[in-house]
């Protein structure tokens, strides 16, 4: 059982991905079509999709923690596949904003709800590993949402392209509710589930007591301005800075961010499992070590000049920059106790999101503006390697913070 939910879990995680990064892909037509600046595409691919998916976060994991997660997943798949249909359906810049709020809203039903059904079937030895292939679907839907979002830019157009993408989650929300069971909580570790959640001011000050918890979100929020940066802007970058079309590289950088962090998020996963069973601390080292080794590879990528040597010196910085996901959750849930687990991966992934995907985007978008007078269709090499400083700051963070992880993780399990 654990391993065909796991599988159904990574193909939600594809469709939320496909769905949230199609948007970068189609960025140059849309801002053409709907007469946009650089700064408020960057604002439509961060805040204002960061803004409610954060928010809405917290109070669909109190449902999680409470009702069937596989539910409220179903629901949430079906909200964000309609909206993106919408997607390609929108007339201006304010409908184009209204569509993206509910794709962020219904995807914020996944992740914490996966997190929590995850490390009830999985025991915590082999939980960041679990994590990790289940965050493996978000490269895989970056891949085909860069791929097969560029191809059908070229052929139908922008608007088409949504509607494609969008419609099969429909469909998937069906088997979602109907092929996934609901583990018992505390199943993988024998624990009892007391059976009521607690109210979310007590989550909240379990967790941030915690030294190696405020330091551990302090890292993933700023590894991952940098991370959707990533993601959000190169195949802008591609186009303005190497002069290429989506159809010519967009299969090309889909399979360099795809398989570069899909491959980086086993490894980092597998590798924090391996490494931490001489050592917990080795949850929080790994991501800071990996961070470290991403930022000369983002500044190879900015600044070469043959767009091919670019894409391979991209690849192993994308391997780099899922290092810290697997590693960061599996410590969340760690820190956890078993009604606070959905809440608890939805705070981390408020941080996350509303300061890595509200940052990201909005501050290249910004820059590019700023920097455009001076250095044209350039500008982007500066803003994007830019991004890259705020993994050398997380790095800090994770080294902080595993100076009291081993205590904290011993505390909760004497708890529990």
């Amino acid at each position: 059982m654990p391993t065909r939910v796991l599988t159904l879990l990574v193909i939600l995680y594809v469709f939320n991905f496909v769905d949230r990064n199609l948007l970068s892909i189609l960025l140059t037509s849309i801002k053409e079509d709907l007469q946009v600046s650089d700064t408020w595409m960057g604002f439509l691919m961060g805040p204002g999709f960061a803004l409610f998916y954060t928010t809405a976060g917290i109070p669909i994991a109190r449902l999680a923690d409470r009702y069937a997660r596989r539910t409220v997943m179903a629901v949430g798949l079906a909200l964000w596949s309609a909206a993106t249909v919408a997607s390609g359906l929108v007339r201006n810049f304010g409908q184009m904003a209204v569509a993206r709020v509910l794709v962020g809203v219904g995807e914020a039903s996944a992740t914490p709800s996966a997190h929590s059904l995850i490390s009830d079937l999985f025991p915590p030895t082999r939980r960041a590993s679990a994590l990790a292939i289940y965050n493996m679907g978000a490269s895989i839907g970056i891949f085909l949402g860069l791929a097969f979002g560029g191809l059908l830019n070229d052929s139908v157009g922008w608007r088409n392209a949504f509607i494609i993408v969008g419609l099969p989650g429909l469909l998937f929300a069906l088997v979602i509710r109907f092929a996934i069971p609901e583990p018992r909580r505390g199943e993988a570790e024998g624990l009892e589930d007391t059976g009521e959640p607690p109210r979310l001011r007590e989550v909240a000050s379990h967790l941030f007591a915690q030294r190696s918890f405020r330091h551990l979100l302090a890292a993933a929020g700023l590894y991952s301005i940098n991370a959707y940066a990533m993601t959000t802007w190169p195949a802008a970058f591609m186009e303005r800075v190497h002069h290429l079309s989506p159809g010519e590289f967009g299969w090309k950088l889909g399979l360099v961010i795809g398989v570069g962090g899909a491959v980086g998020a086993l490894v980092g996963g597998f590798s924090a499992d391996a490494l931490a069973r001489r050592d917990m601390r080795w949850l929080m080292w790994i991501c800071g070590l990996a961070g470290c080794a991403l930022v000369p590879l983002l500044f190879g990528f900015c600044f070469s000049a043959d767009p091919t040597l670019a894409l391979w010196l991209f690849l192993p910085a994308n391997f780099f920059n899922q290092f810290y996901a697997a590693p960061s959750y599996a410590v969340t849930q760690g820190l956890a106790r078993l009604r606070m687990r959905a809440v608890a991966s939805a705070i981390i992934l408020f941080v996350i999101n509303l300061v890595g995907l509200g940052l990201g985007p909005q501050l290249v978008g910004i820059l590019n503006d700023l920097l455009q007078p001076s250095f044209g269709d350039e500008a982007i090499r500066y803003s994007l390697s830019a991004m890259g400083l705020f993994n050398l700051w997380g790095a800090l963070h994770s080294v902080l913070g595993a100076r009291t992880l081993r205590a904290e993780l011993a505390d909760v399990e004497r708890t529990e």
